[in-house]
């Protein structure tokens, strides 16, 4: 990297902190209202997430007519900037304050009835809802961990790192190092978090339905579950726009106990699934879910015909 590109890295990196900072204080009715009116203008103008997102919807909802899953479109990019607008908050702000927004949770006893039985529990934490409100919480209420990678910026690292750990949280690299600090965790009957939800490397992951479409999806999970016995929950933070947040953890399905890597991976995927629908709106529709394909790990000669995108 040349010393201009690192400087431009450096200078947008402060100009995303001094956001946060500015956002962190204020009203969660005030980010929201940013949201609605940025969000319509990231449908508009960013390409990219417009019709990844749209691609995503025909994909899963194919009976829902094209008008609504156009506005469940709009509807998922404003949640998804208001995830954005609300990361000084969850990061930065005054931790009273944070723990004041989260004004219902479902589920904890799922969570603590796991631990009074000596048992780790895994947290499929996907990308719905605001999940650093749920990683804030989860942090101050149980010893977690959570594999981290960081971010293009590096010198965003140190702030998104403070964020998470303010309450107590141990992040952990995204390699086998991480792994081993996630199984000793789980040993020691703690909570650890996984994003179910992202497309791993080749080698890492095996194709499961989601949505009745195949989706290469990572088999952490079925490791950590056979050499723990730890229990396995989803968790997210539902927006309550302008009011706050909802927490809901809900048994996951049961083949994610599996010992079969495929029929494991389905159990995650269909947790995923119980979890988004909560509110389709909420989950982040514009990540690339369906980009590597049977045909591609098969070298398929015209793999690139069953691409989505």
């Amino acid at each position: 990297m040349s010393e201009a590109e690192r400087r431009l890295r450096a200078v947008q990196a402060r100009a995303i902190a001094t956001l946060w900072r500015c956002l962190a204080g204020r009203r969660l009715a005030t980010l929201w209202g940013l949201a609605r009116l940025v969000g319509p203008l990231v449908e508009r103008f960013s390409r990219r997430e417009r019709l990844v997102t749209r691609t995503n919807l025909a994909e899963v909802y194919p009976a829902r007519g094209d008008a609504d899953r156009r506005q469940l479109a709009r509807q998922s990019l404003t949640h998804s900037t208001a995830t954005m607008l609300e990361l000084g908050f969850a990061w930065m702000g005054d931790p009273e304050r944070v723990e004041a927004s989260i004004v219902e949770v479902h589920g904890r006893e799922l969570l603590d009835g796991a631990r009074a039985e000596g048992r780790g529990v895994i947290v499929l934490a996907p990308h719905f809802g605001n999940w650093e409100v749920l990683n804030f919480w989860l942090s101050g209420h149980f010893p977690f961990t959570a594999m981290y990678e960081p971010p293009k910026l590096p010198p965003l690292d140190p702030i998104i790192r403070q964020g998470r750990e303010r309450r107590g949280a141990t992040l952990v690299p995204t390699n086998p190092r991480g792994v081993a600090a996630l199984l000793k965790a789980l040993k020691r009957s703690e909570a650890v978090g996984i994003l179910p939800d992202q497309e791993p490397d080749w080698g890492s992951g095996v194709f499961a339905p989601f949505f009745g479409r195949l989706a290469y999806t990572a088999t952490l999970l079925p490791k950590l579950v056979a050499r723990t016995e730890a229990r396995v929950v989803t968790g997210v933070a539902l927006r309550l726009p302008g009011r706050g947040f909802a927490l809901h953890f809900l048994a996951a399905d049961e083949r994610v106990y599996a010992t079969d890597e495929a029929t494991s991976a389905t159990g995650v995927n269909a947790s995923v699934e119980s979890a988004i629908a909560l509110d389709p709106a909420q989950y982040q529709w514009e990540y690339k879910r369906y980009r590597k394909t049977p045909q591609e790990a098969e070298a398929h000669p015209d793999y690139r015909r069953f691409r989505l995108y």
